[in-house]
């Protein structure tokens, strides 16, 4: 056995980098993938354009089990050495306002074929449609069990979570991580859409808007976004609900509710106007249209219960505390969240704490190393979730290759 082969399973974009890292710094690698090309999942990515990082990443957004795991993870390879390595692979990026990173193209494919030739002019041997179903330790190495048995000296298992199903990633060879020691958390949904009782505000269906958003179970507050959200007849879809969903599916059957604030931000901007207007016979409608979706301001002044052709000199003081809550306080029961099928990504999976920060190494078998989303962390909307990817790929393949 050579004790420089390395044997990567899943061609995403923890196994992509892992190999590249791996194979620059003198490996042999073998990059395993069920799916007949590399990175499929990645190529429909951020709707097709991939958003590939973030430029303004905060670590303690991301959600695991030790503290400290993603600032440690990140700095060692962070969002300047990820770009830093795209424009080396012909992949330059940019930023918005935001921090969300995209690549120029604005092609998650692009960034596909680039990590393909790149991977081709690093010499790694790469095993698309070959599904590995087992690997099993073999002296100080392994034997990855595919269409035939292959000896490698280390392994780096980065197959994904259980997110997205159809895209190849099933959380199939979980059973195998915990046949060796590591703890498996189940899978579940993160980065899913919110199912809640939307009958209130079934005309709201397809408004899509910056709102604030709590979440509470009765009057504690367990989180709260900022964010864009889509209504729909099911629930809330878009970045600020699905930041919260991890929270959610870890919490079946409890009762919980979101909290919307559809003026967040600007308040103090609609307080000033109803001053401004106080005393006049302008339409409250319009009034709120001025800052609101038209859909939305009708759908406040129905639910506070106020006619719907009211003047702003009309407005008692209770009708105007009534108006405010629905404005800032308009409760939802939650239901749960879409299935993993429509995720993003997975929560679940080995803890952080079962790898070295440092090198993505198993604390639990010699060896083995673990990257991207088969670990249980999760990062929000905006880039988190691939740079994580991209940075634990990263460190396994450099070490594993040391």
């Amino acid at each position: 056995m050579e004790k420089a082969t390395i044997g990567i399973v899943g061609a995403g974009p923890a196994g992509m980098m892992a190999a590249l890292q791996a194979a620059r710094a003198g490996g042999r690698v073998l990059l395993f993938d069920a799916n007949p090309v590399v990175g499929r999942k990645l190529a429909v990515t951020g709707s097709g354009r991939c958003n590939i990082t973030n430029s303004h990443i905060e670590p303690h957004r991301y959600a695991c089990d030790d503290s400290a795991f993603a600032a440690r993870v990140l700095e060692r390879f962070g969002q300047p050495h990820l770009v830093e390595f795209l424009e080396g692979i012909a992949v330059p990026v940019y930023a918005m306002a935001d921090g969300w990173c995209y690549p120029r193209s604005g092609s998650a494919t692009a960034v596909v074929e680039a990590f393909a030739a790149a991977l081709e002019l690093a010499g790694v041997e790469v095993h698309t449609g070959e599904k590995v179903h087992d690997f099993t330790p073999a002296g100080e190495g392994w034997i990855l069990s595919g269409r035939r048995e292959y000896p490698v000296g280390r392994l780096i298992v980065a197959a994904g979570g259980a997110a997205q199903p159809n895209l190849g990633s099933r959380g199939e060879l979980f059973p195998i991580l915990a046949r060796l020691g590591h703890t498996l958390r189940p899978s579940r949904p993160a980065l899913a859409p919110v199912t809640a009782e939307m009958r209130r505000l079934h005309k709201l269906q397809g408004v899509r808007m910056d709102v604030g958003l709590q979440l509470c179970r009765g009057e504690s507050i367990l989180a709260e976004e900022t964010g864009n959200v889509i209504f729909t007849q099911w629930g809330l879809n878009g970045p600020a609900a699905m930041d919260l969903s991890h929270l959610i599916s870890a919490r079946p059957g409890e009762a919980l509710d979101l909290v919307v604030n559809f003026v967040a931000g600007a308040e103090a901007e609609l307080s000033l106007q109803l001053r401004r207007f106080t005393g006049t016979a302008w339409p409250l409608k319009v009034l709120l249209a001025g800052l609101l979706p038209p859909k939305v301001a009708r759908f406040i002044v129905h639910s506070a219960g106020l006619d719907p052709g009211i003047r702003v000199k009309d407005l008692a003081k209770a009708e105007h505390e009534v108006l405010w809550q629905q404005l800032t306080r308009t409760r939802l029961k939650v239901l749960g969240t879409r299935g993993l099928e429509f995720a993003q990504v997975s929560a679940g999976g080995v803890p952080a704490a079962e790898v070295s920060p440092e090198t993505m190494a198993s604390c639990k078998a010699r060896a083995l190393f673990l990257a991207g989303e088969v670990l249980d962390v999760v990062g929000p909307c905006g880039g988190y979730n691939l740079q994580l990817a991209f940075s634990t790929g990263a460190l396994a393949g450099r070490a594993a290759a040391s």
